[in-house]
């Protein structure tokens, strides 16, 4: 019985792995930034809800509307549900929430990024945002679906 002797592998072998996981590598990157944008959106929506519910919350126990616009984070506080509040008043991209007055006794709780976010895949329907998330479709939103 003859005993092969086992061939090395060669330079261009490695350099052809090498370029194939890079492509691999690229393909799933690529597709990671679009999953992330939408984990952007997910987040600023739960968590403008969160917000909203918490504030309306605190207007039920006797907040004066005023007070709580101009100080969340306070009433955020003062509520025992948010350990972060400062973290819970931004939204997936790290900025801010709107806080804002809607009429008599309702807030609006509005990210302009997830807005923009998603008036990029399809012009803002706000009558429809209306339906599905109404704390967050403040008519001084509206100049934001025109401009894109």
């Amino acid at each position: 019985m003859k005993i092969k002797k086992k061939q090395p592998m060669t330079l261009l072998e490695i350099m052809i792995v090498i370029f194939i996981i890079g492509i691999i590598g690229s393909v799933i990157g690529y597709n990671m930034k679009g999953s992330l944008e939408e984990g952007k959106a997910f987040k600023s929506e739960q968590g403008s809800k969160q917000v909203y519910d918490i504030l309306t919350l605190e207007m039920a126990k006797g907040g004066k509307i005023d007070d709580i616009v101009d100080n969340p984070e306070k009433y955020l506080q003062l509520s025992g549900f948010a350990k972060n509040p400062k973290k819970l008043l931004q939204d997936g991209w790290g900025k801010d929430y709107l806080i804002e007055r809607n009429g008599e006794d309702d807030l609006y709780v509005v990210s302009d990024n997830y807005l923009k976010y998603r008036s990029k895949k399809t012009p803002i329907d706000f009558d429809e945002l209306r339906q599905t998330l109404p704390w967050m479709a403040c008519p001084d939103t509206n100049a934001l679906s025109t401009n894109q």
